[in-house]
């Protein structure tokens, strides 16, 4: 006898955990059959939910039938990973460097094809804009953090960021063009850190630093925004200094 459809979506998201579960136990791409054996589900429903679940990324169907766990659940692991242990290691840093220069301190992630900011510390004394908002968003080309990012995703990766976003302006001083970008990334490259020249708000500079995992994989970057004129170039010893740090607090070794 079919199993008839569930209307209750908690019960749906018990049912796609336990696959879930048994697609992470199996040695490799499982079939239907064993993955609604091991989740205690009708195949027909174990289907069903296996189909919206491919739909969304969670889950891969392999060209003999099988399925093994997708390409989204990684990309959600690194982002709750970057978003949870490095800001536990980044606050106490981050309000050292705060004390340090009297400016707002950023603690950033990327999210597809923009920055995302995950913390701040600040006096408040400056009014800005863009990233005075936990959760607030902003284009990579246009950020110090974005633009390191940009570069660790090598020529092909500013290509493509270039024709999907098509590198709208946010100000004046914004890069529009390939070229552009590609002649910044090689001083991020050379100095070691990313500036932002009033690129995305007028008034305000910032300066970014990358923070690496154990496997030195670039997970989030640190920076200090302030009003143009208050901005010291010096400053950016401090920020690699301190995005260094929080690095190997988290496990990077140079």
């Amino acid at each position: 006898m079919a199993e008839p459809k569930s209307r209750n979506p908690i019960q749906v998201i018990e049912r796609m955990t336990r696959i879930l579960d048994a697609l992470a136990a199996a040695p490799g791409p499982a079939p239907l059959k064993h993955l609604a054996q091991s989740a205690a589900l009708h195949p027909s429903t174990a289907h069903r939910i296996l189909a919206a679940m491919v739909n969304e990324r969670m889950v891969e169907r392999t060209e003999q039938g099988g399925y093994r766990l997708g390409m989204r659940l990684i990309e959600l692991g690194n982002l709750a990973k970057s978003r949870v242990s490095v800001r536990e290691h980044a606050l106490p840093l981050m309000r050292e460097l705060h004390a340090a220069i009297g400016e707002a301190v950023n603690l950033s992630v990327r999210r597809e094809d923009e920055i995302v900011y995950i913390e701040r510390s600040s006096s408040g004394r400056a009014m800005m804009r863009v990233v005075n908002v936990i959760g607030g968003r902003a284009p990579l080309h246009i950020t110090a953090v974005g633009k390191l990012f940009l570069l660790e995703g090598g020529d092909q990766g500013l290509r493509d960021y270039a024709k999907r976003t098509r590198l709208a302006a946010s100000t004046r001083n914004s890069l529009t063009s390939v070229g552009a970008l590609e002649k910044e990334l090689g001083k991020v490259r050379r100095l070691g850190y990313a500036v932002d020249h009033e690129e995305a708000e007028l008034g305000v500079r910032c300066i970014g630093a990358g923070i690496r995992d154990d496997d030195g994989t670039l997970v989030a970057g640190l920076s200090v925004s302030a009003p143009a004129e208050r901005m010291k170039t010096s400053w950016s010893r401090l920020v690699k200094a301190t995005a260094d740090k929080i690095s190997r607090s988290i496990g990077w070794s140079a």
